[in-house]
């Protein structure tokens, strides 16, 4: 159980349940390649069935930490810092990316967008989920909409993602891992019938890299 001055520090994300950080390159998106340090915050209740990272769904599993800590961490490695989960949008993010751009750093956010938007960022890569959908405002304000494509439904669903985000968002539909043999070649066909669309491959996991 938190105790209240826990939960204020909490809502004001001067303390934020941190699962890991650490420095690596971009495996996928629109960033793929970029060296970045990524900070991976606990607690998310959207649940997808292929998540691979469950272990950060339960947010009492990981270590209540300030925020400011985080950010002394994060500037040592890189000038292109992505947060990530989990959702962290189910936390306050206006402290954390203001002492991070008070420091001169890009600040970037993946996301299922199923919470209100906060913090500043440089990079919003939005990946909706079939079972908590993104608000109106995350639509309008993504970078990027990637859309994970685990069977041919997807495609549908990844088309009405599309309908709802801002003519300069830059699309890609990424194969889940464990059906990518699978649906790879069915999403370079999509693709080169469909080339508003772009491809994203978690290249991380072939370079074997965080």
């Amino acid at each position: 159980m938190i105790d209240d001055k826990t939960q204020q520090l909490l809502n004001k994300g001067e303390i934020l349940p941190l699962m890991e950080e650490f420095y690596t390159i971009q495996g996928e998106g629109y960033h793929t390649g970029t060296a970045a340090y990524f900070i991976r915050v606990g607690g998310c209740d959207v649940g997808c069935h292929w998540c691979d990272v469950k272990e950060s769904w339960n947010a009492d599993l990981h270590p209540a930490t300030m925020t400011n800590l985080i950010v002394q961490n994060a500037k040592k490695y890189s000038d292109t810092i992505v947060v990530t989960g989990g959702e962290p949008l189910m936390y306050n993010m206006d402290y954390l990316t203001e002492h991070l751009q008070s420091e001169g750093l890009k600040t970037h956010i993946e996301t299922s967008g199923a919470y209100t938007l906060t913090g500043k960022w440089d990079w919003i890569c939005l990946s909706p989920k079939k079972n908590k959908l993104p608000l109106q405002e995350v639509y309008d304000r993504a970078n990027e909409l990637k859309v994970i494509i685990y069977n041919k439904n997807d495609f549908q669903f990844a088309e009405e993602q599309a309908s709802k985000v801002g003519n300069d968002c830059v699309l890609f539909l990424q194969p889940e891992w464990s059906n990518q043999e699978k649906m790879t070649p069915m999403i370079v066909d999509y693709v080169m019938s469909n080339p508003k669309w772009k491809i994203s491959l978690q290249t991380h996991k072939y370079l074997n890299i965080p």
